[in-house]
């Protein structure tokens, strides 16, 4: 393994009943765990900002006391509660009132922005903060699009109709994307003013039309810093690759094992290779069991863009082992040899640091983990 001592890593953990920490040094030999925070809390997502590389934000809901963020300016020491949670205006009419019953997903803005986030919720809602992640307003451009009703009116997902995957591209801070499981994914060239679907060429379960601009259910959306005009989707449906300006997406997840299928939560990117991609396929066949195929999980890496997959499983459980990823819930460093982690429902945490292909378990008997992320320090 190779890295710096001087780089300290934090793995940012966060569960079904509160948040930990998992950190080491830049050799990755030796970790620590530290927690909870927020025992009991539901931990949609736990973020550092690499901007300031000290502010995190963390969304949280808990039943009776409805949904949140907590903030920390010391990288995890001390946390408070933000002033004004994510909430959608105050409407005349009742029936067209709309309540955020989850802060579902947290982005730091735009390098040239660095007190701007943005927050996804459920229902379907973007958000935007612009002082550090304190107070949040609507952003109406998506929020009270004319087509919302449409975009948004075909069901939601066993943990509601989620706003996730928003992206800014690095090269162009108006440009942004945005997922809504289920409903599609969308881009906007005007910084959130206004939007338009991009969807053509995934499939669509939920839509009898196949030509349908919306409808479709992303699971997670990725783009590459490096080649931003690459984006990759795990869906409902498959895994997809989108190649800017093309706005057809290329299943190349049907170059997956047929007997394993390409169906899954989580896709994450080589921090400096636009064409390596791993994910982590789950059982989604007749009821969705959402276990890993026939008990036997193993990440799948593509170094080609997807023309090509390699099952990496060494290390892992060879049977019995019904565990799967969500799609917050696995996450890379950007160490010369690439560490690779994720966190299972049955509250596990695996690592490799030799890109995938060996892996060992780092922590056990946590709760259910929704989400990972790295922080990187010098």
């Amino acid at each position: 393994m190779q890295g710096s001592t001087e780089k300290r890593i934090l793995l940012l953990i966060g569960t079904r009943k509160g948040a930990f920490t998992l950190s080491s040094t830049g050799l990755r030999q030796r970790w620590t765990l530290s927690g909870p925070l927020y025992l009991g809390h539901i931990v949609y997502h736990f973020v550092p900002d690499p901007r300031d590389q000290r502010t995190m934000l963390m969304a949280t809901k808990t039943g009776h006391l409805g949904p949140t963020i907590f903030r920390s300016n010391d990288r995890g020491g001390n946390w408070t509660e933000i002033k004004t949670p994510p909430a959608f205006p105050k409407v005349a009419n009742e029936a067209d009132a709309r309540a955020v019953e989850s802060v579902f997903w947290l982005t730091p803005g735009h390098w040239s922005e660095p007190e701007v986030w943005y927050a996804g919720t459920s229902p379907a809602g973007l958000f935007r903060s612009e002082d550090g992640g304190d107070t949040w307003e609507s952003v109406s451009g998506f929020n009270a699009h004319p087509n919302y009703v449409d975009w948004t009116k075909n069901g939601a997902t066993p943990g509601g109709q989620l706003l996730h995957s928003i992206l800014i591209d690095p090269s162009a801070h108006e440009q942004m994307y945005l997922s809504i499981s289920v409903g599609g994914v969308f881009e906007s060239s005007d910084q959130g003013k206004s939007w338009t679907p991009l969807n053509k060429g995934c499939a669509a379960d939920f839509m009898p039309d196949p030509n349908v601009e919306y409808g479709h259910d992303p699971h997670c959306v990725v783009l590459h810093p490096l080649k931003p005009n690459r984006l990759y989707q795990q869906n409902h449906c498959g895994i997809y690759r989108l190649d800017l300006p093309s706005k057809d997406w290329v299943r190349i997840g049907l170059n997956m094992p047929e007997a394993v299928g390409d169906i899954g939560f989580p896709i994450v990117l080589h921090p400096r290779n636009p064409d390596c991609a791993w994910v982590f396929p789950m059982d989604g066949s007749t009821v969705w069991p959402r276990t890993s195929p026939e008990g036997k999980p193993s990440t799948y890496v593509t170094h080609d863009a997807g023309q090509s997959w390699k099952r990496q499983d060494k290390g892992l459980p060879a049977g019995n082992a019904y565990f799967t990823v969500k799609r917050q819930a696995m996450t890379a460093d950007t160490s010369e040899s690439v560490g690779l982690y994720f966190g299972t429902s049955q509250g596990e945490v695996w690592a490799s640091f030799d890109e995938g292909e060996s892996w060992g378990c780092l922590a056990q008997y946590l709760p259910e983990i929704y989400t990972l992320a790295i922080a990187e320090y010098a």
